[in-house]
Formats: C-alpha cells, sequence, structure tokens
C-alpha cells in the first residue's frame, strides 16, 4: 500500500483570469497625449518615490513609482490611486484633480507633492520613462 495521495485533477487544469465589468471608477493608465505631472517625495526625507500624472485629452492619470526608490516607492502610490479614483468617481478631470492634490492636505501615507514640481510631458510613456532613471 502507498502513502502516496492522488493529486487532485482540477490542480493540472489552466486557470483564466477573467475581468469582469464594473469596480471603481478609473482613468487610463496611459495616454499619447500630453500629460502634466508632480513628483512625490517621502516626508521625512523628501527623496524622490514617483510621480502622479494627468491627461484631459486622454481622460488618463496614475501614480508611476520611482523604480529607484524600491518597494517603498511602490506603497507610496496606494493613496494617490485611491484619490485618483475618488476624483474620477466625482466626474472631474484628471488636471483637476492634479490640482486639487498639489492645493490640498498633505494625503496619508508616505508621500507628499513636492511644491513647484508641476510640469508637462508629451505623454504617459515619457513620465514612465523619467520613473526608471537611476
Amino acid at each position: 500500500m502507498s502513502s502516496e495521495r492522488p493529486i487532485n485533477s482540477r490542480f493540472e487544469e489552466d486557470v483564466r483570469f477573467v475581468e469582469l465589468p464594473g469596480g471603481p471608477a478609473r482613468y487610463r493608465d496611459r495616454t499619447d497625449k500630453p500629460v502634466q505631472y508632480f513628483t512625490v517625495v517621502e516626508k521625512q526625507n523628501g527623496a524622490v518615490l514617483g510621480y502622479v500624472w494627468g491627461s484631459d485629452e486622454g481622460d488618463a492619470a496614475a501614480y508611476v513609482p520611482r523604480q529607484a526608490a524600491g518597494p517603498v516607492g511602490v506603497n507610496a502610490g496606494m493613496p494617490w490611486i485611491r484619490r485618483l479614483r475618488e476624483a474620477k468617481a466625482r466626474g472631474i478631470r484628471p488636471s483637476q484633480a492634479l490640482a486639487e492634490f498639489l492645493a490640498g492636505p498633505e494625503p496619508g501615507g508616505k508621500g507628499r507633492p513636492l511644491p513647484g514640481s508641476l510640469t508637462d510631458a508629451p505623454n504617459s510613456a515619457a513620465v514612465k520613462a523619467l520613473a526608471q532613471e537611476p
């Protein structure tokens, strides 16, 4: 008599991910249209954690963590992602959301907007490339 247990055949089946409609309102996460972005820095030491960008033309906005910031940069994005979703749910344009973030109180989490850092980029890919720089 063998002590091995038979393997359940369900573990051999391919699992498919099918995204269902619904969920929180979201801006698009990329665009070829011009964007504005600001730098997010750590509240304690001012290290760059990432960038929040938006484009009214593309109805797109996102947080991009700076690769050099590592996991801290990724984790710092959660409050920004939440705020972007809330802004989209209220029906405001991405540029309005960025203006609110820059003018409003500091968000929860480790990051805050760097004053005076709002600038333009040709598209979302340019901001993502900036985030990859050492």
